[in-house]
């Protein structure tokens, strides 16, 4: 049976990987520096990580979520702990789709309204109303175009104001670096006028955090660089370093019903054992400290690089953008250099999404092959 051909596929078979790099099956080393977009927070193949999850599916792997599972209510606590954010109680799903389906969802119940406001270039998934919220008509099917959103320019404060006063919008859903889309970021002001506007009129502020979150950002969440409170938190991409993890975290404004929200393999037991590894890990290796020490790294060295136009994000969510589209540089530095890099919706930019643990060294590599990389494409358009 063949695949369903939905992926233009590069021609490399990864069969194992170790912190920062991955190995096809010639055992050529692959230095890592997207993540499978964002989802390696703490490096492949983590001896702790491992440890967690081989001890918890020799126990148990699943059991429903009809009966009492103590590894939810731990990972809840280390979220609170680590993030910081007290108080919110915590929804767990399978992935970032489903975690913003479930974020929608909500904000509708506890607002008895439909309507929902998203940003130009924003992505929030691929189901349902998360995908009628993405800012991508070409994936938007006409079931999933019967939801009612209104997608507006991210820094246009005056349409906000107007579309959340007419008091028919639900939620706000944003990405505080907007990643698919290219790295883009709203100022401090669009981002704190909104929450205000959504607080005064009855709707819901939603941080999709799904890939910005767990320290990508250097801090656990990139939505801490401002002084907003949203009401709800999407977070997937970096919760499982691989395992198929999400969820929300909800405001105790907001009150639970039975029957509410619901999921099959949310939560499992496995899924949490990989979640509470990752946090450990995080915080016994400091890697949010190591984030913003390797961001600065990083930018100091691109600044130094005249083909680069623009340095764009934060941490270790950060783009690079040229004066052309980056598609041939991508696969330059995959076949002829060994790196993985992103691409995103803005076709100019190169998309930086390493482990967290990545070093200096990793970005060392990373430059050295770019500048050539870039030398050898002038020569080429020069023939």
């Amino acid at each position: 049976m063949p695949l369903f051909n939905v992926y233009p596929l590069y021609d490399v078979t990864p069969v194992k990987a170790k912190g920062v790099y991955v190995y096809d099956e010639n055992d050529t080393e692959y230095l890592d520096l997207y993540g499978g977009h964002a989802v390696i927070s703490i490096g492949h193949a983590h001896p702790k990580y491992i440890e967690a999850i081989t001890n918890q599916v020799n126990n148990l792997g699943f059991y429903s979520n009809a009966i009492q599972n103590p590894l939810q209510v731990k990972l809840a606590d280390k979220i609170e702990e680590l993030s910081g954010c007290k108080d919110y109680e915590l929804f767990l799903c399978n992935s970032g789709a489903e975690a913003n389906e479930n974020a929608l969802k909500l904000a509708s119940f506890q607002t008895n309204k439909s309507r929902v406001i998203s940003f130009k270039n924003g992505f929030h998934g691929r189901t349902s109303a998360a995908v009628a919220a993405t800012d991508n008509a070409t994936i938007i099917a006409p079931i999933n175009a019967q939801q009612k959103v209104t997608i507006l320019d991210l820094n246009d404060i005056e349409s906000a104001k107007i579309e959340i006063e007419k008091g028919d919008v639900c939620a706000v859903i944003v990405e505080f670096i907007q990643g698919v889309g290219g790295l883009d970021e709203a100022t401090a002001n669009f981002f704190e006028q909104v929450d205000i506007l959504c607080k005064t009129n009855n709707t819901l502020f939603i941080a999709d955090e799904v890939q910005s979150g767990y320290g990508r950002s250097g801090k656990f969440f990139a939505f801490q660089h401002y002084e907003v409170t949203p009401d709800i938190i999407s977070i997937a991409k970096g919760m499982g370093n691989g395992f198929p993890i999400g969820g929300i975290l909800i405001h105790p404004n907001i009150e639970a019903k039975f029957g509410m929200l619901g999921t099959t393999f949310g939560g499992n037991h496995l899924a949490c054992a990989a979640g509470l590894s990752v946090l450990n890990v995080i915080e016994d290796e400091e890697l949010i400290d190591n984030v913003n020490t390797i961001s600065k790294h990083f930018v100091k060295i691109a600044k130094t690089i005249p083909q680069i136009k623009n340095i764009k994000g934060r941490g270790l969510m950060l783009g690079l953008e040229f004066d052309f589209e980056v598609s041939d540089l991508r696969k330059k530095l995959i076949y002829d250099y060994h790196v993985f890099t992103g691409g995103a919706k803005n076709k100019y930019v190169l998309r930086i999404l390493p482990p967290l643990n990545v070093k200096k060294e990793h970005i060392n590599l990373f430059f050295e092959a770019l500048v050539n990389a870039l030398e050898e494409l002038i020569k080429i358009q020069k023939r």
